[in-house]
């Protein structure tokens, strides 16, 4: 059990179950946060790291928002995961894992290098092969033995897509699919990154964009969507959604997608906006 702790409202939000510390603490006022069956009513009270959270009545079909993610990525991009095995990279709680097994997969890896977030009910699924305190780039082949993956996602923080692209690679079967959460502010240099790590600069998101497209062609893969996360980060980051698939070939990938990075970037801006708009209208 780790000895380390936090404030509870900024744990909610760690744990994806809530976007801002003011629905976090709304939600702890009205008395549905619960910290191993038992009622937490402080948004200050520290409690540990390690405490499986959970919010009674929740009406959110994942059991965190990051499921929200791969949702809108599927639909959007069209994709399939029904019988498949995936590989969820940076599972956290386990959004990702969860929406993939809501629509079919076969079996997940939740990979991560923390330790007790996956929620519970995904742990004691026998469908998922919880890979904790692993860290990815380290990963080989032989780690993965009820099969090699043909469907991966990635969310990972504090980490550059870079450097998990290129082990991804070799563990995939061929003709496999990649949905990569690109987040601007573990990708772009300290220098453009502004005040409490967020990145509002929309020409930051294009040139973010067209550095991973790049990076991704040249590893081999070939981009077949991008669009945006229809949620901020738990920090307000306009995150996005890149589609890359992967053919086994190590040859230099194929561009897809002729819409210009800058297209989804004002949407993404536009939509977001829309959005914030609409919650302080419900407050």
């Amino acid at each position: 059990m780790s000895s380390k702790k936090e404030r509870l409202d900024i744990l909610l939000i760690e744990n994806g179950l809530f976007e801002t510390r003011e629905k976090a603490k709304r939600a702890i006022m009205a008395g549905i946060v619960y910290g191993n069956e038992e009622r937490l009513e402080k948004p200050g009270e520290k409690v540990s790291r390690d405490l499986v959270l959970t919010i009674k009545g929740n009406t959110l079909p994942y059991v965190s928002r990051g499921g929200l993610k791969l949702e809108k990525a599927m639909k959007d991009f069209d994709l399939h995961v029904r019988d498949k095995i995936m590989i969820d990279i940076g599972s956290s709680t386990g959004g990702f894992t969860d929406c993939a097994l809501q629509n079919g997969a076969k079996l997940s890896y939740a990979v991560d290098v923390g330790y007790n977030q996956l929620a519970w009910k995904l742990r004691q699924d026998e469908r998922v092969v919880v890979m904790e305190r692993t860290n990815f780039r380290y990963s080989t082949a032989a780690d993965f033995e009820k099969g090699l993956p043909e469907f991966a996602s990635i969310d990972v923080s504090f980490i550059s897509l870079k450097l998990i692209l290129p082990v991804l690679k070799t563990i995939l079967v061929s003709h496999s699919d990649i949905v990569a959460l690109v987040k601007p502010q573990f990708e772009a240099g300290r220098e453009l990154v502004g005040k409490k790590g967020i990145v509002r600069d929309p020409n930051v998101h294009e040139l973010v964009l067209n550095d991973m497209v790049s990076f991704a062609l040249k590893e081999g893969y070939d981009i077949y969507n991008l669009s945006y996360s229809p949620i901020t980060g738990g920090d307000g980051n306009i995150e996005f959604l890149l589609h890359l698939r992967f053919e086994g070939l190590q040859v230099e990938g194929t561009n897809h997608f002729g819409i210009p990075a800058s297209d989804v970037v004002e949407e993404a801006h536009a939509k977001l906006k829309e959005n914030k708009l609409k919650e302080k209208q419900e407050k």
